[in-house]
C-alpha cells in the first residue's frame, strides 16, 4: 500500500489547489528563462538574418548596434574590390516612431541595397524588395498587411513583404527600404526646417549619402578575421567577424537584461523551495497524530519519510507540468518573443527534484520527531 498516494487521495481538492498555486509560481520560472532566451535570438536575429562574414563599421566603434557609426556611401565600392569580397552592401539603421489605425507603433527601419548583403531575405508572405522607391518589407509583429499604405517620415510605403521574428534587440519590429529610401527619411527635413537649415548655412548643403555600416560576404575559404584585420590596418576603419558581432551583442547590448532576468529566476526557485517546504511542513502537521500511529503499530521511519518524500515530488512534478502547459498555451500573448527550449526545460525540471528534495527535509524532520505515544494522546 502506497501511504502517499492514500493520503493525497483522502485530501485530493486540497493538494490539487496547492499544485495549481504552485503551478503558476513554476510557470513564471519557465516563462523567465524563456524570455531570456528570446532576447538572445532577438538580439542576434537581426545580425545574423544579415548572413555577413564582416561588418564594417566606423574606426575606433564597435558597430551600429552598441553605438553610434557613420561611414561615407562610396566606400562600398571601395570594401568591394578588395581581393576574396563575394559582395558588400551599405545599411543604415533607424529608429522611427509610425502611426498605424490610430496607434504609434516604434519601429527599427533597416535600409539596404537590392540584391547585396543586409537586403530582407526571411519573406514568408509576398516579396522582397524590387523597386528602388516607396517599398516596404515589414515583421509581422509591427501588424502591417501585405498591401498596405504606411507612412514613414513624409512618405508613403507600401508593404510588398512580410517577415517573421524580425525585431531589434529592443524588440522592435523591423521594416526593411531601399537605402536611398533610407537616406531621405533619416536627412529630408521639413519645409520649414529646411529653409531654416539653408540660411543658417549660406545654401550649402552637406552630403547625405552616410550610412551606418558595410556588410561583407566572403568568397569560400577566405579567412573572416584576417579580412577584418586588413581592413582596419590599411582603411583606418573598424572591422568585426560575424562572430565577434554576436558576442558584443550577447554580452553587451543585453547584458544588464540577462543578469536581471537571472537575478530574478534565482529569486523565484528560492521563494519556490521555501513555499514548499512550508507546505509539506504543514501536510507532515496535519497527519501528526497518523505519523504518531504509524510508529506505534511498528511501521519503520524509512516508510514515514518515504511517505513525505513521494508527497513532495509528486507536488513538484504536478505543478511543473501544469506550469509549463500554462506558459506554452500562453506564450503567443507575450509582449516579447518567448523561446522555450527542450534542454531549458530538462534542467529546470532537475532543479524542480532538487528543490523538492531539499524542501521535504523539514517536514522529514518533523515528521521523525513526534512522539508515537502522542497517538494515544485524547
Amino acid at each position: 500500500m502506497n501511504l502517499a498516494l492514500k493520503d493525497i487521495r483522502h485530501n485530493v481538492g486540497r493538494f490539487l489547489l496547492t499544485c495549481f498555486g504552485l503551478s503558476l509560481l513554476l510557470g513564471i520560472v519557465f516563462a523567465m528563462v524563456g524570455i531570456y532566451r528570446g532576447l538572445v535570438l532577438e538580439a542576434l536575429g537581426l545580425a545574423r538574418a544579415a548572413q555577413a562574414d564582416v561588418w564594417v563599421v566606423e574606426g575606433g566603434t564597435r558597430g551600429p548596434f552598441a553605438e553610434s557609426s557613420r561611414l561615407s556611401g562610396d566606400l562600398r565600392d571601395a570594401i568591394a574590390a578588395q581581393w576574396g569580397v563575394a559582395a558588400a552592401g551599405a545599411v543604415a539603421y533607424q529608429n522611427v516612431e509610425a502611426r498605424h489605425r490610430d496607434t504609434i507603433r516604434r519601429l527599427l527601419v533597416v535600409a539596404s541595397e537590392i540584391g547585396r548583403p543586409g537586403e530582407a531575405l526571411n519573406i514568408v508572405e509576398g516579396r522582397p524588395l524590387l523597386r528602388s522607391r516607396y517599398e516596404a518589407v515589414a515583421d509581422r509583429r509591427a501588424g502591417f498587411a501585405l498591401g498596405e499604405m504606411i507612412a514613414l517620415g513624409r512618405d508613403t510605403f507600401t508593404v510588398v513583404g512580410l517577415t517573421e521574428n524580425q525585431v531589434a534587440s529592443g524588440g522592435d519590429p523591423v521594416v526593411f527600404i531601399t537605402l536611398r529610401d533610407g537616406q531621405k527619411l533619416q536627412f529630408d527635413l521639413a519645409p520649414a526646417a529646411a529653409r531654416r537649415e539653408a540660411v543658417r548655412t549660406n545654401g550649402a548643403a552637406g552630403s547625405t549619402d552616410t550610412v551606418n555600416a558595410v556588410l561583407v560576404r566572403l568568397m569560400p575559404g577566405i579567412d573572416a578575421a584576417q579580412f577584418a584585420k586588413s581592413i582596419a590596418r590599411w582603411k583606418h576603419l573598424s572591422a568585426i567577424t560575424q562572430v565577434e558581432q554576436e558576442t558584443i551583442l550577447s554580452r553587451s547590448v543585453i547584458e544588464r537584461a540577462r543578469r536581471q532576468i537571472g537575478l530574478f529566476t534565482s529569486l523565484l526557485l528560492i521563494v519556490s523551495t521555501v513555499i514548499i517546504g512550508l507546505i509539506i511542513y504543514t501536510m507532515t502537521i496535519d497527519k501528526k497524530k497518523s505519523i504518531a500511529t504509524l510508529k506505534l503499530i511498528g511501521a519503520p521511519d524509512r516508510r514515514i519519510v518515504g511517505l513525505i518524500v513521494q508527497q513532495a515530488l509528486a507536488l513538484g512534478l504536478i505543478s511543473f507540468v501544469t506550469g509549463a502547459a500554462l506558459i506554452h498555451a500562453a506564450q503567443d500573448y507575450f509582449p516579447r518573443r518567448l523561446v522555450l527550449e527542450n534542454t531549458d526545460a530538462g534542467m529546470l525540471f532537475a532543479v524542480v527534484l532538487v528543490v523538492c528534495l531539499i524542501a521535504s527535509g523539514l517536514g522529514v524532520r518533523t515528521a521523525l520527531k513526534i512522539d508515537p505515544a502522542s497517538a494515544l494522546a485524547g
